[in-house]
């Protein structure tokens, strides 16, 4: 919003150097005198409201700050959520500053924490009352036949409640780093999707296992048993699921592509609780969500595309060893 000419300076040359120092705050902040008028804002207020340091001063603060409530806040003082040009905003003003914290990448982790925890609160009530009717029932005489396959079902619904549960653990416990080869975990991957695979009559292709990687063990685990479990459920039965991994740039690139046909999106379903069209068997929607905020907690990324000769692929990024060693962390061995 263009605030005309520039006001007269309303600062000392001496308490213009001081306030400079507010240029180093990651906070915006806005200087107001008692007849409410600005006096000064830093360079995070200049970004947000879209204002020259140099054209605030000598305004009034409804001027600058556009917002009645912004005004009123200044006049009586305390603190405002509000949001404010597509950001969420805590704001406190006393003595004479004005300071408006960014809250939105905060805030949207909270929600899609509350979502997720939702959701999977919704996913463990199954598997749990499944396994507490199987049990009920099995306390009464029956056949021996029919007794192996209420306990099979239990077994099938504690397998699915041990994933959900190894879901949440691995999303949010602290990383702990090592290194190793990523052909270590193909036998655990290969036992762990061995029922999925043997369901929809797929197989799976490795490629580039020698790559050495330096992450959390088990939560890569996660992170690739994710992405074939996805390609797995998705793409096409009966058809091949290939990983592969190289060096690529500083960092690990692992892909895992299915032949299946292009989606329409392929970001949202990064989001919480979101499953593809065409989705087959038990699942909570946390799965992509998973690998990309581990993928990110790492300093890497992950995402996915479709490429033509080959289907859908995934893939995530793994910065190298240096990226990754956290100061002070040993490199334990794999």
């Amino acid at each position: 919003m263009p605030l005309g000419p520039p006001a007269p300076a309303a600062l000392s040359s001496g308490e213009a150097q001081a306030f400079r120092l507010f240029d180093y705050f990651p906070l915006a902040v806005v200087g107001y005198t008692a007849e409410g008028k600005v006096s000064f804002i830093n360079a995070a207020a200049s970004r947000l409201l879209g204002v020259a340091q140099d054209r605030a001063p000598g305004r009034t603060v409804l001027e600058v700050l556009r917002r009645h409530t912004l005004e009123e806040l200044c006049r009586s003082g305390g603190e405002l959520e509000l949001e404010f040009a597509g950001r969420q905003l805590h704001c406190t003003a006393a003595g004479g500053l004005l300071w408006a914290e960014d809250r939105t990448e905060a805030a949207s982790r909270e929600h899609d924490l509350r979502e997720s925890m939702a959701v999977l609160s919704h996913e463990l009530r199954t598997p749990v009352a499944a396994v507490l009717g199987i049990l009920e029932a099995l306390q009464f005489d029956m056949d021996p036949a029919t007794q192996q396959s209420f306990v099979a079902q239990a077994a099938e619904e504690t397998r699915r409640l041990a994933r959900l549960i190894d879901e949440i653990a691995a999303g949010f416990r602290p990383s702990l780093y090592s290194s190793f080869p990523l052909r270590e975990l193909r036998p655990r991957l290969e036992r762990l999707l061995g029922e999925e695979l043997q369901q929809s009559s797929s197989a799976l292709a490795w490629e580039g296992l020698d790559v050495e990687v330096w992450a959390d063990r088990d939560k890569l685990l996660q992170v690739l048993l994710n992405l074939l479990q996805n390609a797995i459920r998705y793409g096409p039965p009966g058809s091949t699921v290939r990983l592969a991994a190289r060096l690529s740039a500083g960092a690990v690139h692992i892909e895992v592509a299915d032949p299946g046909n292009r989606l329409s999106d392929y970001r949202g379903i990064f989001l919480p609780h979101q499953r593809g069209p065409g989705s087959r068997g038990p699942g909570s929607g946390m799965g992509l969500y998973i690998v990309r905020s581990i993928a990110r907690s790492w300093g890497g990324d992950a995402g996915g595309l479709h490429r033509d000769g080959v289907g859908n692929v995934f893939w995530v990024e793994i910065p190298d060893q240096a990226a990754l060693h956290p100061a002070g962390t040993s490199r334990g061995g794999g």
